[in-house]
């Protein structure tokens, strides 16, 4: 007689979820031989053998009419799949919080184990939202260390699985070394001081900090007075592509590239870079890449969000180090000549102090995240 087989339901809500699902199946796969994966997940998933109940796509919803036009659509959606769902041996929500968090809790008051990967940001704001995570889920797989306490003061079942993220570098190889070898693959030049910027993508994020970006490249240049000066912009998306050429023209004394590679390779490309607060801090801090971060947005959203928040930090180099390791300039304090001023003297610092610490923060987060994910998904199993 065949084994039935081990049914397990992936709900993704975007790409970050697709790739992050995708691995997960890989590593469940590789542990169980008889399995079914259904939900909804992205052309990765669904490549790797996702049943798919209904397209990512009806997912895509941006800003805040959007998605109150599309809430009937969306709670038909939810409706279908926790039917759907619920004949699953357990439930994993990839990121997706909102949503996921309320098929979860659906999910789980028929009985069916559930599993939320990536936690909301509940250590730096909105703690509040714990409640519901705690009623959604049997357990909650993070990204960071440093999450888990926030749940377990509640005696919510948390796990630190690693960043998927760090597990793809390797956090011995030197700076030199990584520089050389994407500079070299990419035709950027050995001999080129290279600013790399990343003002973020959404629509806020590119009022408030693309200019000032560019602006803050021009002091700079202006203070190194170096014969190779080059600004290299990862810009993926083709609007955001767009938007960035319209700015340029702008600044005629500024070299600047917008790259469609990943953030990654032009991180690792360059010398130092300018972040927006956000993951992209991360991205940096594994590419060895000094940095200054900056963050704008409206006088109303800093009160509302300074009235939330737990942490000191924005960038995460800091937060995971419980220190300042790179600078940060937020609202009225970012500046171009106060963010210019403090990349010439990162560039000038030549602390190897710094990226030890960028090389054992990378190790604490290489941790086979896949791999840890799946033995926590199948620990539900076992255990129900």
């Amino acid at each position: 007689m065949t084994e039935k087989p081990l049914k397990i339901g992936l709900v993704a809500g975007e790409a970050s979820g697709d790739l992050l699902g995708s691995s997960l199946m890989a590593a469940i796969s590789e542990r169980k031989s008889n399995v079914e994966f259904v939900g909804v997940g992205g052309n990765t998933m669904l490549a790797s053998g996702l049943t798919s109940l209904a397209d990512m796509d009806h997912f895509a919803v941006n800003g805040f009419v959007d998605p109150l036009l599309r809430v009937g659509s969306l709670y038909r959606l939810l409706r279908l799949l926790v039917s759907e769902l619920s004949t699953t041996d357990v439930v994993v929500g990839i990121d997706f919080n909102v949503f996921n968090l309320l098929l979860e809790r659906r999910i789980r008051m028929r009985g069916v184990p559930t599993a939320h990967y990536v936690s909301p940001s509940v250590y730096a704001w909105r703690r509040g939202r714990v409640k519901r995570i705690e009623k959604a889920v049997d357990v909650i797989m993070t990204l960071f260390p440093f999450e888990t306490a926030v749940y377990e003061e509640r005696d919510i079942r948390a796990v630190f699985v690693g960043h998927p993220t760090a597990d793809r570098f390797n956090p011995n190889e030197d700076k030199s070394s990584l520089m050389s070898k994407t500079r070299a693959a990419n035709g950027w030049s050995s001999d080129s001081l290279i600013l790399c910027l990343m003002p973020g993508s959404r629509g806020s994020e590119i009022g408030f900090h693309f200019e000032l970006f560019l602006e803050t490249a021009r002091v700079l240049q202006e203070q190194v007075q170096h014969p190779r000066f080059e600004v290299i912009v990862a810009a993926r998306h083709p609007q955001v592509h767009q938007k960035w050429q319209t700015m340029c023209s702008n600044f005629p004394s500024l070299s600047v590239e917008i790259s469609s590679l990943s953030a990654t390779d032009v991180l690792a490309a360059s010398d130092i870079a300018l972040v927006k607060s956000g993951t992209s801090t991360l991205e940096a801090m594994l590419m060895k890449t000094p940095m200054v971060v900056a963050y704008r947005m409206g006088a109303l959203t800093v009160k509302i969000v300074q009235s939330m928040m737990y942490i000191d930090h924005i960038a995460l180099p800091n937060i995971l180090a419980n220190k300042t390791l790179v600078p940060e300039y937020i609202q009225d304090e970012a500046t171009p000549q106060n963010l210019a001023n403090a990349l010439f003297e990162q560039l000038n610092r030549d602390d190897i102090t710094l990226l030890e610490e960028f090389a054992s923060l990378h190790r604490s987060l290489k941790q086979n995240a896949a791999s840890r994910a799946a033995e926590t998904v199948l620990s539900l199993v076992e255990s129900s």
